[in-house]
């Protein structure tokens, strides 16, 4: 028998190798063969002396019997402490440097201590760190001893230090973009928004503004310069966020200022030409409709019956809710009467005059609302409120409810999340109105939750709020941060499918679809008329 590194290795050290490896191969079989004894012997036993490895030369015969494992165990070693620039040859089975013996640890010192006197136990030298490993003959292999239960290792590149992207699995594509926009009579609002759970999006930009675009309309029926200008500006603001991101489906609206007046349709081919931006003119039914899509989540699945009104800057939609033993999964379906009126916080307050507001004025504006009422016709409020479980309430959507809400909780600044989803009573909206109503021209200004370009907003919405009040009391309203942008993000996900082609986690359990209308929206902008 021939030793990989010094040639020939006597025959007492044969025979006893090769009784060690019958014995090793009747104990991998279970313990079923029986094990064979070696016959004493009166010479030492020979002992085989590798120098492929710092350290290993040399042990005694009785600790071959678990010499594979030993050796194992010392590959894992080695080869966790070799540097990443040691040459490929240490890893192949070639001689290994002595720069081993600096890994830290009591075992390398055990090693650096044999390697200084470059003998191992049986007195041969070991291998020098400045020389070049030991040629094998031909024909002999260059795999250590024991390799066949390891295989052998590519060579270990350095690590990069250049810092990656990412990595994003095919399968789980990016949540797309969505992108809605509603230019009404008063504001220019954009919500940039990805699907997330089923139901419900995040919105990862926003933008609102007043701007004031149906400013004269009521009485020149026109759309002014002025108005104009700072709408385009306010639109540019909104294209510039557009492009920066990849928006998979965008839908762009104007409501009730560009609908009626005479030069609507030339003033959105400007907004196309300066802006890029197609805005599309809506129906009141459609715009009906966004309004309850963008609210669904805050009608609790006991209700069976709600009205849900906007107050905007030019129009007022409401729409009675009735829902029945099955409930769609868009709540807009359930509209059994709706009612778009001709009047806003914008066009009111310019008729009757919205900084110096008297209780008699106030009441004409009510009055006023109330006679528009009186020609819809929709179930009384005893047929709504029939039944012990109906649970009937108003719902308002709308920068006049808001603001009641914020003057409620008396905010040092408007914060939508504690606005979003309140719930007031009847007699906590009657002194709310009471106490704006008591106040002039500079304490609304002066007030955070108003502002000086709503002081003289606020109380033609309250007179609309009071008449819608009267037509259908009920004893509690909730308020709703939220309104036709929603909406639009809602419709449009749900038509593509956004949330049905999304699947649920390896490690999470799926227990079906949630409920309907839980959608939750972050945090954003107000939803100012």
């Amino acid at each position: 028998m021939k030793d990989p590194e010094h040639g020939e290795v006597p025959s007492e050290s044969g025979a006893s190798a090769a009784g060690r490896g019958e014995a090793r191969k009747h104990a991998s079989r279970g313990g079923k063969g029986k094990r064979r004894r070696r016959k004493p012997s009166g010479s030492p036993p020979a002992i085989a002396s590798r120098s492929g490895e710092a350290g290993e030369a040399g042990r005694p015969a009785a600790m071959d019997e678990a010499e594979p494992a030993r050796k194992r165990k010392r590959r894992r070693r080695s080869k966790s402490a070799r540097p990443q620039n040691e040459p490929a040859a240490a890893a192949s089975g070639g001689d290994v440097p002595l720069l081993h013996a600096t890994v830290t640890g009591k075992k390398s010192h055990r090693r650096s201590g044999k390697a200084r006197h470059r003998r191992g136990l049986q007195g041969r030298p070991l291998a020098s760190a400045g020389k070049p490993p030991a040629t094998p003959r031909p024909g002999e292999s260059q795999r250590p001893r024991g390799a066949e239960t390891a295989p052998p290792q590519p060579p270990q590149q350095p690590r990069s230090e250049k810092v990656s992207a990412p990595y994003v699995a095919p399968s789980e594509p990016p949540s797309p973009f969505y992108a809605a926009l509603d230019l009404g009579t008063n504001n220019c609002r954009l919500l940039v928004a990805q699907p997330t759970r089923p139901g419900q999006f995040r919105v990862v930009d926003a933008f609102s503004r007043i701007v004031r675009l149906g400013e004269g309309l009521g009485a020149s029926g026109r759309l002014s310069d002025d108005a104009m200008e700072r709408s385009v500006e306010a639109l540019k603001i909104c294209a510039a966020k557009l492009n920066t991101r990849s928006i998979r489906r965008r839908r762009l609206i104007a409501t009730e200022a560009a609908r009626s007046a005479a030069n609507g349709e030339t003033f959105l081919k400007r907004v196309a030409e300066e802006t890029g931006l197609e805005l599309e003119i809506i129906n009141r039914e459609t715009e009906a409709r966004l309004a309850v899509s963008g609210c669904s989540s805050l009608v609790d699945r006991e209700t069976k019956s709600v009205v849900l009104f906007d107050i905007g800057g030019g129009s007022s939609e409401i729409a009675v809710i009735r829902i029945g033993e099955n409930r769609s999964s868009r709540l807009a379906n359930h509209i059994t009467h709706w009612t778009s009126l001709p009047v806003g916080v914008v066009t009111l307050s310019e008729r009757h005059g919205g900084e110096h507001v008297t209780p008699q004025s106030f009441e004409t504006m009510v009055r006023e609302v109330e006679d528009m009422l009186a020609a819809f016709d929709s179930p009384s409020v005893d047929a709504l409120a029939s039944g012990t479980d109906s649970g009937f309430h108003l719902i308002g959507t709308s920068g006049t409810v808001t603001t009641l809400a914020g003057v409620h909780l008396d905010l040092p600044r408007y914060d939508r999340r504690r606005v979003d989803g309140l719930w007031l009573s009847d007699d906590e909206v009657s002194a709310m109105q009471a106490r704006l109503l008591s106040w002039d021209f500079a304490a609304r200004a002066a007030n955070p939750c108003i502002g000086p370009d709503r002081a003289d907003l606020v109380l033609a919405g309250c007179a609309i709020l009071e008449a819608i009040r009267r037509r259908w009391p009920s004893t509690r309203m909730r308020v709703a941060d939220r309104g036709l942008r929603e909406g639009l993000l809602t419709d449009m996900m749900a038509d593509d499918g956004a949330w049905r082609r999304a699947r649920p986690r390896r490690h999470q359990r799926s227990f079906g679809p949630p409920p309907a209308g839980e959608e939750r929206l972050k945090s954003h902008e107000g939803n100012n008329a």
